[in-house]
């Protein structure tokens, strides 16, 4: 399959370089899942303005949101077929090109956004950017959307509250072995569907950001929503790495510049977005928002953490480690 997708990869631009020649603009189509009120959405407009902006009649940057184009279970398929150029997947969604990057999905890892943003910019963080090239990812930036909270359609104080339910997830091994480990019943499901599930009652919770619990109104189908923090849902912005080695080098710097900016502005209105995503929810009053006490996060951790030792040979102790040393900095 991986033979065939570089073939045709390889003939697509094959007629991107025969385009490049005349005088129109390179088109750059930058898909992704989630809405325009979200920081990965403010985040990829943003990459558009300032990329259109430094580089006039050579780039249009064409943004498709809420899986537009593409849904999530596949737009890693359709960058390396060169339908698309940019996507910014979750970082779940890259254990199948490297196990390393599950340490983002360790539940209670990271004591907060900004361990999370020192852990990306650290030497093993940028590596983790740089590990895919061997499968034609060529990572661009971390975006943030925020700590993830658990939402269900009865109140959960403590890990046996969950026990029994059944709680949508992205397709991640670790996120798999999370829910298994507090008894629940975890069910892989693309994040389009997520709603009308929560809705129609196929599974009972989910786990998200208060942006994008928010924006897909997860909160109308759900009793309550307690805040764990218990684990991050960023993105990495990733491109063909054939595709962008062979733009011209004034185009990849203006598009590279583009993308330092944008990911300085949507890293930095991500916690003001879902502050005031949070501040939404509970003013509409029909998800109670549950402030868990010290005692019982305590018991979440104790219950999610044997998921760590599970999974420390493939991610590795040391990268571990190096984000564990990211906290309380």
């Amino acid at each position: 399959m991986r033979k065939l997708l570089a073939a045709v990869a390889a003939v697509t631009l094959l007629g991107w370089a025969a385009g490049a020649a005349a005088d129109d603009p390179i088109v750059v189509k930058f898909s992704h899942v989630v809405a325009e009120g979200t920081p990965k959405g403010q985040a990829a407009l943003k990459f558009k303005e300032l990329a259109e902006a430094r580089l006039p009649g050579k780039v249009v940057v064409e943004v498709y949101p809420s899986s537009q184009l593409f849904g999530d279970d596949k737009e890693l398929e359709a960058l390396l077929l060169g339908d698309v150029q940019l996507i910014a997947p979750s970082l779940s969604k890259f254990d199948r090109y490297t196990k390393k990057v599950q340490v983002f999905d360790l539940p209670f890892l990271f004591d907060d956004i900004a361990a999370v943003d020192r852990f990306q910019q650290s030497e093993a963080g940028i590596g983790l950017l740089q590990s895919m090239r061997d499968n034609e990812l060529e990572g661009l930036a971390y975006w943030h959307n925020g700590m993830k909270q658990l939402s269900a359609n009865k109140e959960l104080h403590v890990p046996a509250d969950a026990a029994g339910l059944k709680f949508r997830i992205q397709p991640s091994d670790v996120l798999q072995a999370q829910f298994e480990a507090i008894g629940a019943n975890p069910q892989k499901m693309k994040f389009s569907e997520v709603y009308q599930a929560l809705q129609t009652g196929v599974v009972d919770g989910q786990e998200n950001t208060w942006s994008n619990i928010y924006s897909q109104k997860f909160h109308e189908v759900q009793a309550a929503i307690s805040e764990t923090n218990h684990g991050v849902i960023d993105y990495m912005v990733v491109t063909n790495a054939e595709w962008w080695a062979g733009l011209p080098e004034d185009v990849r710097g203006g598009l590279a510049e583009a993308m330092a900016e944008a990911t300085l502005y949507g890293n930095g209105i991500a916690h003001k977005l879902n502050e005031e995503a949070k501040a939404k929810i509970a003013a509409a009053g029909q998800a109670e928002i549950l402030t868990l006490t010290p005692e019982e996060v305590a018991e979440w951790r104790k219950a999610m953490k044997p998921v760590w030792d599970k999974f420390a040979p493939d991610i590795g102790q040391d990268l571990i480690d190096a984000a564990l040393s990211a906290n309380g900095v």
